[in-house]
Order: structure tokens, then C-alpha cells, then sequence
């Protein structure tokens, strides 16, 4: 077995990744992610004992949320920027260990905090066999301890879309850095994991709260904006990912160059906000779900800006047209570097390699309609109320969540497809994609989906259901007529499932398959207490959710 990794919805055969990621990270590179989560929960451990100390580190929080976010899903392939990331770590934790000898603090052992003889990618590769996933041998015990840090993954890909604009929490940091030191305590119970677990699912609530601040007061609250799906006559650059500041800053900067601006995949929710709306070139969404790319990526004909994860390796015949920057990065492709000294990215490259290229091909025409966040809907909160209470309503189902390629996901289509006309779809992520543009039509003039955004977005859907709550003036959550169907794929949707836990929420149907890291026991726990389930047949599933 050269490498092990079961973090994502599509581990293969329903266990892990044994050869080849199914995303297609190499065993190297899987090395090389599960020694720079080793260092960051060496970071994590020394740093505890420094703020015990008062001695402060700047850099360490800011470390570990972008090590962890590096090591989700389809984010960054690139094993030379990974080990180089993976040495700052060690530097960072050594000057740290410094300091507190130099005040005659002892340093409590701890394998992740040891030195290391070697810097380089093959003296990385020798060490990471002993500290993957299968180190832990009770399968309970490392089952909780992998929810707790895809949980963690999770939480950091938010929280570094807050910072990016000027947004932290050090109670969200503390509790990331306690997370990491918790997944290295051998002592800890199962029932003492349940219940970090569970914390971080609190700490979720609270990191997708913060990036809505940031959001929606940086760029205006999303409105109900009608998207275009067709095509100008000039080069462009299409973005993806979830960054809104690298949008904000890659927008600017291509204003009066004559090339145009769409968004592709999760960057589609950046159309409803309206800082973004007075750029003329930005012209609208170009394609699907990130799984499309490769195809999608033919048709566009110039570069395209990966700002975060949902990477697919690209074909070598428009490699050189694909641009990383933050967490993402794929070997082989040009990086754009991180901001300094409170400059902006410099998109220069990206921009100038797009004024040579062809204009995109047209793969589709029309507009989908989006823009349903929770401030919107409280706008229409009286009209949807007196749908509820006149019976033009009778469902609610959230089916947010992620996408993915396998065939499996045509459930997602056909469920919106079947369910009756007087329920509404409350969707955010790329989950909405297998169903976004059917003709589902309205109920009184309510579309029957409401997209609320990208996953960070399903906060706006707990907001919305909290208030739904207070409107009808019932006592549980559960007590509304909402039922949730949720995909996941990766670590996000994670912290998303998490979070709605924590909020109390039951009776959540997961799919296409529950996580292949959750053992039967852990799996047992979240099934028993919160009523968690999968999906079966769609006629069936909505007999159960809908109908009964």
C-alpha cells in the first residue's frame, strides 16, 4: 500500500484511496499532505505551551489554516510548494521551541514537536509512512479523530476566505489549534472526541457567520440577480474557486484591457453581489460543477484562475492556460503569488496570456436566477409565510452540498425533478448544479430554488430556518417543514453537516454514501442521537421525506 486517504465522498470502493486518489493526487503528494498536517499539529502543540506562556507568534494561526486548507479535496497538487510549505512549518515551530527554552520553559514531549534531520522532499517521503491515517490502530478512536480534523479542514478553508479580507476570530484559531492537539492525544475517549466533535461543529456556526460578515460587508448583500449563460466576442478569463477577494482584485485589474470576466462552478454566487455588478466585463457564469472542467476548459479557450480547491488535473492540451493562487496548485502550472505588504495580487500574467487567446465557445444560452441569502429572504419573509400558512407551500427541502462525477449523482436531479410542485428547493454549493437549470418553475412567484450561494453559504439556510422558526413560533427546529437531502464530497461540506448538528438539527439525509471514514460505531453514534441517514431510491425518499 503506498498511500492511504479516505477524506472525500468518492474514496475508492466505498474504503480509501490506496494507489491513486480518485482525484488524482499521486502517492507522493498524499505523502507529502500527511506530513504537513504531522508538522501543523506540531505547530499547534508547541504554540499552546508558548500563549500559555504569553510568548506570541503571529504567523502560527495563519500557518495552520492555510496548511490544513492545502490538504482538502482537489486544492493543491503541487508537491515542491507543499514541502516548501511543510518547511516553514518546521522553521516556524523551532523558533517557537527556541524561545521557550531560552526562558527555561519545558517542552512537554511530543512526537509532532520533535526535530526533524532532514528538509527535503525524499527526507519528508522516508517519514511519512509512520504517521498517516492507519497509524492509529482503534478504528474508533481514528474515526473520530479524522471527523474532528476533516471538520478542522473545513473550518480553515472559511476562516481563510475571512482573513483574506481583513476578518479573524482568535477563539476560531484557538479552537482549530486545540483541534490539532486533540487528534494527537492517545489518552482521549471516544466520548471526549464525541464532544469536540461536536464543539467544532459550534465553532462551524461561528467561522461561516464571520465569512458572511466579511462578505456582505465587503461586496453588499447578494441580491436575486438573473445570471447570464452566453457568451461576448472577447478574450477572457474565467475564475473558479470561492475567493471573493481574488474576484474583487482579478476584476479591477481587467477593467479597460478588453478582456471579459465569468465565473465558473462555485465562483458563480459572486454575479449577486453588488460590488461586482458595475464591472461591464464581467459578464456572467460560463459552464457546470467543477467535474465539467475538463471538457468546459477546452471550450473556453483562455486561462483560467483557480482561487481555491475542486482542482480536476487538467489535459495537457490547455495545462499551460490553467493559473493557481492561495491554497490551490497544481505542478507544472503558474502560481500567482500571495499579497505582500498589503499590496494586491499581481494578475498581470493571467491577463496579458488572455488578450492572445480565442474569444469562448457559446455551450449554452439563457439565465438561472440566484441570490437567496438570508438577508434577501427575509425581504420576502411575508410572502413565503402566507404560502406556508395558505397551503401554496408545504415543503422546504435544503439540498445543499457538493457535486460530483460519479454517476450516482443523477439521484440529485431526478429527486428535484419528482418532488411535488408546492415544495421549494433551499439549495447553496455546487450540489445545485444537478438541478439549478430544470424548468421547476415558481409557486406565487417564489422560485422553487432559492440559491443561497457557495457552501459557506449554507449558513444562510440554518439563518433562514432559525428565523422560520421564530416566525411560526415553534419551540424545535425540527418542528418546521423543512426536510434536508444534502450531498457532500469533501472537508466543507463536513463543517457544513457539523454545524447544522450543532444547531440541533435531525433527521438529515446524507448522500450519494455516508463518509467511508466514519467505523460502524461513530457511524452508530451520529444515527442514534441525531438521526442521520442515507439515500435509497427516489420514489422511496420522497414517500418518506415529503409525502409522509
Amino acid at each position: 500500500m503506498s498511500m492511504f486517504c479516505y477524506q472525500c465522498q468518492e474514496a475508492a470502493k466505498g474504503t480509501g484511496c490506496t494507489v491513486k486518489g480518485v482525484c488524482g493526487k499521486t502517492d507522493e503528494v498524499a505523502a507529502l499532505q500527511d506530513v504537513l498536517l504531522f508538522v501543523s499539529k506540531g505547530l499547534a502543540h508547541v504554540n499552546t505551551i508558548a500563549l500559555q506562556n504569553n510568548i506570541e507568534n503571529s504567523n502560527a494561526f495563519k500557518y495552520m489554516i492555510d496548511a490544513l486548507f492545502i490538504t482538502i479535496t482537489n486544492a493543491n497538487f503541487d508537491s515542491n510548494k507543499i514541502v516548501s510549505k511543510i518547511n516553514e512549518g518546521i522553521q516556524l515551530r523551532d523558533e517557537l521551541k527556541n524561545v521557550l527554552m531560552a526562558k527555561g520553559v519545558e517542552i512537554q514531549a511530543n512526537e509532532h514537536s520533535v526535530n526533524y534531520s532532514g528538509s527535503s522532499k525524499d527526507d519528508f517521503l522516508k517519514v511519512a509512512p509512520a504517521i498517516g491515517i492507519l497509524s492509529i490502530e482503534n478504528e474508533d478512536i481514528r474515526s473520530l479523530k479524522e471527523l474532528l480534523t476533516y471538520g478542522v479542514k473545513g473550518m480553515a478553508a472559511y476562516a481563510e476566505h475571512a482573513i483574506n479580507l481583513g476578518y479573524e476570530s482568535d477563539e476560531i484559531s484557538l479552537f482549530i489549534q486545540k483541534a490539532l492537539v486533540a487528534t494527537t492525544n492517545s489518552s482521549l475517549t471516544a466520548d471526549e472526541l464525541v464532544g469536540l466533535v461536536l464543539e467544532c461543529g459550534k465553532y462551524g456556526v461561528d467561522v461561516m457567520a464571520l465569512l458572511d460578515k466579511a462578505n456582505t460587508e465587503s461586496f453588499g448583500n447578494p441580491e436575486i440577480t438573473s445570471v447570464n449563460l452566453g457568451v461576448r466576442n472577447n478574450p477572457a478569463i474565467l475564475i473558479s474557486g470561492h475567493d471573493l477577494k481574488d474576484m474583487e482584485e482579478l476584476l479591477k485589474q481587467t477593467e479597460g484591457t478588453g478582456v471579459d470576466v465569468y465565473t465558473h462552478s462555485e465562483m458563480l454566487p459572486a454575479n449577486y453581489y453588488p460590488a461586482f455588478k458595475k464591472y461591464e466585463h464581467f459578464v456572467g457564469n460560463y459552464g457546470n460543477a467543477w467535474w465539467k472542467q475538463k471538457e468546459e476548459f477546452e471550450s473556453f479557450n483562455g486561462p483560467v484562475l483557480f482561487t481555491t480547491n475542486c482542482i480536476v488535473p487538467p489535459n495537457e492540451s490547455y495545462k499551460d492556460r490553467i493559473y493557481t493562487t492561495g491554497a490551490s496548485g497544481f505542478e507544472g502550472c503558474t502560481h500567482i503569488a500571495d499579497r505582500k505588504d498589503g499590496q494586491p495580487k499581481d494578475f498581470s500574467i493571467i491577463i496579458e496570456h488572455a488578450k492572445k487567446c480565442a474569444s469562448p465557445t457559446e455551450i449554452e444560452t439563457g439565465e438561472i436566477v440566484g441570490g437567496f441569502a438570508h438577508n434577501q429572504v427575509m425581504q420576502l419573509a411575508d410572502k413565503v409565510v402566507d404560502a406556508v400558512k395558505g397551503g401554496a407551500i408545504k415543503k422546504f427541502v435544503v439540498m445543499a452540498g457538493c457535486d460530483g462525477r460519479m454517476n450516482s449523482r443523477s439521484y440529485y436531479s431526478e429527486f428535484a425533478s419528482e418532488l411535488p410542485e408546492d415544495t421549494v428547493i433551499l439549495t447553496a454549493g455546487c450540489a445545485k448544479y444537478r438541478y439549478n437549470k430544470l424548468p421547476l418553475g415558481d409557486i406565487g412567484g417564489i422560485p422553487r430554488v432559492l440559491d443561497a450561494g457557495q457552501c459557506n453559504d449554507s449558513y444562510s439556510l440554518a439563518v433562514t430556518a432559525l428565523k422560520l422558526k421564530e416566525v411560526f413560533e415553534l419551540e424545535d427546529i425540527n418542528d418546521l417543514p423543512i426536510v434536508y437531502n444534502i450531498a457532500w464530497y469533501e472537508q466543507k461540506a463536513v463543517i457544513v453537516l457539523l454545524a447544522l448538528l450543532s444547531l440541533g438539527v435531525k433527521n438529515i439525509n446524507l448522500g450519494p454514501t455516508l463518509p467511508a471514514f466514519l467505523s460502524p460505531n461513530v457511524a452508530k453514534i451520529l444515527i442514534d442521537t441525531f438521526n442521520i441517514g442515507g439515500i435509497t431510491e427516489v420514489k422511496t425518499d420522497i414517500e418518506h421525506m415529503i409525502l409522509s
